[in-house]
């Protein structure tokens, strides 16, 4: 069976992807969608429906929002929209890509189609032109998808009147979400509030809801990574299960996630509703679960000097970022000093600026007590709040200054290339610091980092010279990142940086040092 990076190309195989329905391969589940014209029902590859379609009978497309948009109705067996997303788009440099990552954060939802053609530095027409050649729908489309997907979750896992579903969903109007209920699952809002399972404990005023991945996931690497790292406050990492607040759109939110039965669970409580749909992507691209473990396999077992590390961690992720903010001053907070010694510097920021969550009846949030700062918060303290050296507290003031005022824009439709060299152009931040912000906060897949001391010695324990090190790495694109991952669990130790354009004007750390 071909690997499911094939289909990273514009056009599907019709071929290739009626194997993967044949041989109902759940690796293939979000790369697309299988339409099945005799029923008029559009279903993931790995539908466990008793009776396999008949290839004459069988079309393809990119997205849910094009079946929809062709007149397919949504499994009620196999409930593609809840099927993991696609890599694609986290992978894909070009306009399609950028605004698939974008709509997913909620984009269209908030700025609107104009909005989202601004920040792509297009017109509305080339946007919708393009999207529709290669997606099979355009924006509005894209995000209508989004916001069904959004309404049944609310409708399913919550009990709250369906004009505050629809709302809170996106909708314009209580027409309007009927409309696209009925469209899309074939079925009534109330029908699917009368056939949902009743949630399990469920606290009251939260959202419990699924988050699928592809197997295998390395979630106590994951774990380890996080509670290694965890800001007093902002998060709680105990006992396998990852609790953290959220900075949204509309509000604060705190979000519980851990494990059950072969998908995540997430357990959020949030200001406002409407942050649901943000919420979720966003907390997917921290636990990087769009990612198809077998693919990068492939490519990274092909390098024997890499093979054995690989196999010993199929389901290793590449862990992200809550947001670009958080992102960001960790990157800069973290230039050569130990995990713990930012740990503490980053503590003390939230602690100074004193966003705090209210966490109402909800005893399980815990530790859980504030938000991490906003860029402006971070750029308007004083100098004496950022313990730490002088020249690298100016570096940080200026990063959030210019990503709050707008000057840096590292939104997630923001083409990478620009992003990287945006903040190349900084005072302070050089290639270690640029490429870390785009790994853990931009998603980006295929970030090396040859400066790093970790993945310096990385590369040695398994036979890679530094000094060949960035081109030996070409073989592992498009999965550096995962490579790097690799390559720090190697080392024994986590990133750090390792130029000295980057270093602050203290004294050298010592070889313990490392980044968080």
């Amino acid at each position: 069976m071909d690997a499911p990076a094939a289909l990273l190309e514009p056009t599907l195989d019709h071929e290739r992807c009626y194997r993967a329905v044949a041989s109902r391969d759940a690796r293939f589940d979000g790369w697309f969608i299988v339409g099945v014209t005799s029923t008029g029902i559009y279903c993931r590859p790995s539908c466990p429906a008793p009776v396999r379609p008949k290839r004459a009978n069988t079309t393809f497309f990119p997205t849910a929002a094009a079946a929809q948009g062709a007149g397919f109705r949504a499994c009620k067996r196999c409930l593609p929209d809840a099927s993991p997303g696609s890599p694609a788009w986290d992978l894909r440099a070009d306009l399609a890509g950028r605004a698939m990552r974008a709509i997913g954060d909620g984009l269209v939802d908030r700025e609107g189609v104009p909005g989202l053609a601004r920040r792509l530095a297009v017109s509305e027409r080339h946007l919708n032109r393009v999207l529709t050649r290669q997606l099979g729908a355009g924006p509005l489309a894209l995000a209508r998808a989004n916001r069904a997907q959004t309404a049944r979750t609310l409708i399913e896992t919550t009990d709250l009147p369906f004009s505050d579903v629809a709302f809170a969903a996106g909708f314009s109007s209580i027409r309007q979400f009927n409309a696209t209920v009925r469209e899309v699952f074939a079925t009534s809002p109330t029908d699917l509030r009368a056939r949902r399972r009743r949630p399990s404990a469920t606290r009251p005023g939260a959202i419990t809801l699924r988050l699928s991945h592809r197997e295998p996931l390395d979630w106590d690497g994951l774990h380890g990574w996080f509670g290694a790292r965890a800001i007093a406050g902002v998060e709680d990492h105990r006992d396998g299960v990852l609790r953290r607040s959220l900075r949204l759109p509309h509000g604060a939110g705190v979000v519980d996630l851990r494990p059950v039965d072969g998908h995540i669970q997430a357990t959020l409580v949030l200001d406002d509703v409407a942050d649901l749909a943000v919420a979720v992507a966003r907390c997917r691209r921290l636990l990087d679960l769009d990612a198809d473990p077998q693919t990068i396999l492939d490519v990274l077992v092909a390098d024997p000097s890499l093979a054995s590390l690989v196999r010993a961690r199929p389901g290793l992720r590449v862990p992200g970022a809550a947001d670009m903010t958080e992102a960001l001053v960790r990157a800069i907070v973290g230039q050569q000093v130990s995990v713990a010694a930012a740990r503490t510097v980053l503590g003390h920021i939230v602690a100074t600026v004193d966003a705090r969550v209210a966490p109402g009846d909800h005893d399980w949030t815990g530790r859980v007590t504030h938000v991490f700062p906003s860029a402006a918060q971070v750029s308007e303290l004083a100098e004496r709040d950022f313990p730490m050296p002088r020249q690298r507290a100016a570096t940080l003031r200026r990063a959030c200054d210019a990503l709050a005022s707008g000057h840096l824009d590292l939104e997630p439709g923001r083409a990478r290339r620009e992003a990287h060299a945006d903040l190349m152009a900084l005072p302070g931040i050089g290639p270690w610091t640029a490429g870390y912000v785009l790994l853990r906060g931009m998603g980006d897949p295929d970030v090396l980092l040859v400066t790093d001391l970790g993945v310096r010695r990385g590369a040695r324990a398994v036979g890679i010279d530094a000094t060949t090190l960035a081109h030996h790495g070409l073989r592992w694109r498009p999965w550096r990142s995962y490579a790097s991952h690799h390559l720090w669990a190697t080392a024994g130790s986590p990133p750090r940086a390792g130029t000295a354009a980057e270093r602050p004007s203290s004294p050298s750390p010592s070889p313990t040092k490392a980044t968080s």
